[in-house]
């Protein structure tokens, strides 16, 4: 709490014009993703139906099965892969790296994949296997930074490396065990589809939970971001804020991983875009990006599900069409910068 009212009082007028608008923005995409969709439910009659309490009315079970589970899911993984993602640049001080890039997601999927294996049936069990996964992938990626002077580039190259290997053991586990996860191919390419309130419970506490830690961690990674040395020399603990900083991004990117499956690119794309209009400020950064996150997994899942009706898309190939132009972009934007070091 003092944290936050401390957040309150070095608030200034254009964070706070961010967030409002992000706000609404994000209010306005759950509106729609709530009333569109294969069929439009006009708002009049769908709280009508909800007044009723009539459980049996087809567009009472459409709601409440099919378009809140799966609007709420997207909010909760763009929040929390945003999240992560601006975490991640912060702490390898590196404007391209993000969950599906440096392998957290992968790693992720490939605990939620052997769990299925070893506990099948134990859902309850995924988000914790996820989290242990993206963690593992999040500490390989740190310790091989810190071998040495590594420039931005390599260090995503590695990650390129650890996510291949990562998705190797998926693919080798999904030809061995066919049946190790069901819809393997949507939690492959990253869908939405399917998903019900249950599956939702333990990752949004781990997805809200790690938005309000790493709140809470905003001064210290603004810290962070100046680098290693100046850190230090304002007398912060280093290694204690860049792993705790670690386990929360692991965290919010394999909560997301365990019911959204491999979704890409909202990592890298919406931290620079709250970067863009507001500046490297994490105590707004931050709760811009769990905003705009979850608005841009919203709509994009509206329009894969509504692009081909009654056919849909899984949302990741949206995002993938939308993230790899713009890692390119930042790629070719970043290649001559001769401050790259880790």
């Amino acid at each position: 709490m003092v944290t936050f009212l401390k957040f309150l009082a070095a608030a200034d007028k254009k964070g706070w014009r961010l967030l409002v608008i992000s706000f609404l923005f994000l209010t306005v995409s759950v509106l729609l993703g709530l009333f569109s969709g294969a069929s439009y439910i006009p708002p009049t009659v769908l709280f009508k139906v909800l007044s009723s309490g009539c459980t049996q009315d087809p567009v009472y079970r459409i709601f409440m099965t099919v378009r809140l589970p799966r609007v709420m899911g997207a909010l909760l993984a763009g929040s929390g892969l945003a999240v992560s993602g601006s975490i991640l640049q912060t702490v390898f001080h590196n404007p391209l790296a993000s969950p599906n890039i440096i392998g957290v997601n992968a790693g992720a999927g490939l605990f939620v994949l052997i769990c299925s294996i070893l506990f099948p049936g134990a859902r309850d069990l995924i988000p914790f296997a996820a989290f242990l996964g993206g963690l593992l992938a999040s500490v390989l990626i740190l310790l091989i930074a810190m071998t040495g002077r590594m420039s931005q580039l390599l260090l995503v190259l590695t990650g390129f490396v650890i996510n291949s290997l990562f998705t190797a053991g998926m693919n080798g586990v999904l030809i061995l065990f066919p049946d190790a996860y069901v819809g393997a191919g949507n939690f492959l390419a990253g869908g939405l589809s399917g998903i019900t309130t249950a599956m939702l419970i333990y990752p949004s506490f781990g997805i809200l939970g790690g938005i309000l830690l790493s709140l809470c961690f905003a001064k210290g990674l603004n810290h962070l971001g100046l680098g290693a040395e100046r850190a230090s020399a304002l007398g912060m603990n280093v290694p204690l804020i860049r792993g705790l900083a670690i386990v929360i991004a692991a965290a919010l990117a394999g909560a997301a991983v365990s019911f959204a499956g491999l979704i890409g690119f909202v990592g890298l794309i919406i931290p620079h875009g709250v970067k863009l209009l507001i500046g490297t400020d994490n105590r707004f950064v931050l709760p811009g990006s769990a905003l705009l996150g979850g608005m841009l997994v919203i709509l994009c899942d509206l329009f894969a599900r509504t692009l081909f009706a009654p056919y849909e898309l899984p949302v990741g190939i949206i995002l993938s069409f939308m993230g790899c132009p713009f890692f390119l972009y930042l790629i070719l934007k970043n290649r001559n910068r001769r401050d790259m070091e880790c």
